[in-house]
């Protein structure tokens, strides 16, 4: 996926402020933060949304999620409280086409969200 900005990313093609990195997942901060924390949690495989997940990504999903939870702690906000959002498709919000979890927290997120 040359054209996609968050395989660039993954690739070290195009910077990123890093918050943590291993052999399946990348996490780095929002160039655009909608709260004090705001991390974008990727798979470095390719999976352009919900919409495209097969049952060999079901592992991969929740992985997603055990590092935004250690992130959370390591960012202290796992007490206070934070949000996990997959935004799926245009109209809710994906802009990039590769799947992303984002990580909001450091301040009273307002419900709903849209």
């Amino acid at each position: 996926m040359s054209e996609c900005l968050f395989c660039k990313i993954c690739g070290k093609k195009i910077p990123a402020k890093i918050a943590y990195e291993d052999d399946k997942v990348l996490a780095f901060h929002d160039i655009s933060p909608q709260a004090p924390t705001h991390i974008l949690i990727i798979p470095k495989k390719h999976i352009a949304s919900i919409n495209d997940l097969s049952e060999q990504d079901s592992e991969i999903i929740g992985y997603l999620h055990l590092i935004a939870k250690k992130l959370a702690k390591e960012l202290r906000i796992d007490k206070s409280g934070f949000r996990l959002v997959i935004n799926n498709g245009t109209d809710a919000g994906q802009a990039v086409s590769h799947i992303h979890l984002h990580v909001l927290g450091g301040r009273k997120l307002q419900w709903p969200p849209g």
